[in-house]
């Protein structure tokens, strides 16, 4: 059977920009962020907020290639990017003072991918 990748067109586009930012920037974080974005649906990464708390310290900027689900406490601001968020991680970012983002929108503002973490 022939391997098709996500069927979804958003985040066919949103990986398609990331190689595109990963060459014109040399920027391999961006690639890296590409590779797992394009894993199966099985495959992907959920990452509970509680998890983002463990790994980050103030201030801090995270990538999440999957989705960000609202298990756990955040008690530090952080900024973090992914495909998609529950309502409940919305919630709980901004009010530890965060900044949920889309990863598009992260490598507008950072096209280096500079002081960047990967979390999944």
């Amino acid at each position: 059977m022939k391997r098709t990748g996500p069927t979804n067109i958003v985040l066919r586009k949103t990986i398609d920009e990331l190689y595109k930012a990963s060459r014109r920037n040399n920027a391999p974080i961006w690639r890296a962020v590409a590779e797992l974005l394009e894993k199966p649906r099985r495959q992907r990464i959920a990452v509970n907020v509680s998890r983002i708390n463990r790994y980050t310290s103030e201030g801090d900027v995270v990538v999440v290639p999957g989705k960000v689900l609202g298990a756990g406490v955040l008690d530090h601001p952080v900024t973090v990017a992914a495909v998609a968020f529950s309502k409940k991680a919305i919630e709980k970012i901004k009010a530890a003072g965060g900044k949920p983002m889309f990863i598009l929108d992260l490598v507008k503002e950072n096209p280096r991918g500079s002081n960047v973490k990967i979390i999944g």
